[in-house]
């Protein structure tokens, strides 16, 4: 039983029920906690949020982190009342069913379980093979086409029913770290600016984006809207630190590690130089990992959105990423918040990053 006490935004992100496309529960957490310490706020036709401190300072700093997560999608109910789903991001089809599920309809949320043939039931051949989507099925009780359409609806979305839990210290599981961390971490940093001391340069917009697992569309338009001269990216990364991981392959980092800034095309050389600077200063333990292309996060469009960001990408060390049950170290999205809060006061008046 672990005695570390977990953020309470952090903990009610985590429990946010929030596939891409559906991220209404993760928006009203946001809401609550990060609009009262903005001195504007606002939504876009996407649903992301993008909470402003400093209006008047320059450059223009932007930190994005991604609210929604994985799912699942109804798309068709069979006679008997079985329901079948596509797939909502990256989901690895070995371990989809099995799960428990919750369904986010219009009447509320409405529990279910996904299913297959058992393997008693499967020849040898059979059981050697991942079950494609349309064998899986999730099972709600209904006993008819009918009953299950009163509960459900085409469209309705779903995740998997597997919650927040600390396995040891500040070690925990939770069904979407990823990347509920970064959401966290973008709009905790903006409430310790708002609520510091020091007196900021740069404005600074934390932007909760939307739609990062099918293709960084919310960090796209964001991007855009808000115009950033220099932004962070935050989302989580693989930790190598467990069994099976060939480091010559993955590189080498680890739970506790501290966050990871990444190097690369992606990354402007600039602002890497001076989250290093600000880590050191700080004493901020941090991770290095190198990415020779385009990352697969929000910092692969914002890099590019108008003329061009200067961009910088920190990850929170993850083991077993696109899971029911990732593993964080909290201590590692802790000193991140840090590294974004010194990060945006280490910032002159009017600097550019431009190289």
């Amino acid at each position: 039983m672990s005695d570390y006490s977990a953020p309470l935004f952090l903990t009610e992100l985590l429990r946010a029920k929030s596939p891409s496309g559906a991220e209404a529960q993760a928006q009203a957490v946001f809401d609550r906690f990060v609009k009262p310490q903005a001195e504007s706020y606002a939504n876009d036709a996407l649903g992301c949020r993008q909470a402003t401190l400093n209006r008047a300072g320059s450059p223009t700093l932007m930190f994005a982190g991604h609210m929604d997560e994985l799912g699942l999608i109804i798309t068709y109910v069979n006679k008997d009342g079985y329901i079948y789903f596509d797939t909502i991001g990256g989901h690895d089809r070995s371990i989809i069913s099995g799960r428990r599920v919750v369904i986010q309809t219009a009447a509320g949320l409405v529990k279910g379980v996904t299913g297959k043939r058992a393997i008693h039931l499967m020849d040898e051949a059979d059981r050697k093979k991942v079950p494609e989507i349309h064998e899986i099925w999730i099972d709600i009780g209904a006993k008819t086409k009918a009953e299950a359409l009163k509960r459900v609806a085409i469209g309705d979305a779903a995740t998997y029913d597997h919650e927040f839990e600390l396995l040891s210290g500040s070690i925990g599981t939770a069904r979407a770290f990823d990347n509920k961390v970064g959401a966290y971490i973008v709009g905790e940093a903006l409430i310790r600016l708002a609520q510091g001391k020091a007196k900021l340069q740069a404005k600074v917009v934390a932007v909760a984006t939307t739609q990062e697992e099918i293709g960084v569309r919310g960090a796209t338009t964001s991007a855009f809207a808000v115009d950033p001269h220099l932004a962070l990216a935050v989302d989580v990364g693989h930790a190598t630190d467990h069994p099976d991981c060939d480091h010559r392959k993955f590189g080498e980092t680890k739970l506790g590690g501290g966050p990871i800034i990444c190097r690369g095309p992606n990354i402007n050389p600039k602002v890497y130089d001076r989250l290093l600077a600000v880590a050191r200063k700080a004493k901020i333990p941090f991770q290095l990992e190198a990415d020779p292309r385009p990352t697969g996060t929000d910092a692969r469009a914002i890099q590019m959105a108008r003329g061009g960001v200067a961009c910088g990408l920190v990850s929170i060390p993850l083991r077993y990423m696109h899971t029911p049950s990732e593993v964080v170290d909290l201590a590692d999205v802790e000193n991140c918040v840090k590294l974004f809060v010194e990060f945006a006061k280490s910032i002159a008046k009017d600097e550019s990053f431009n190289w």
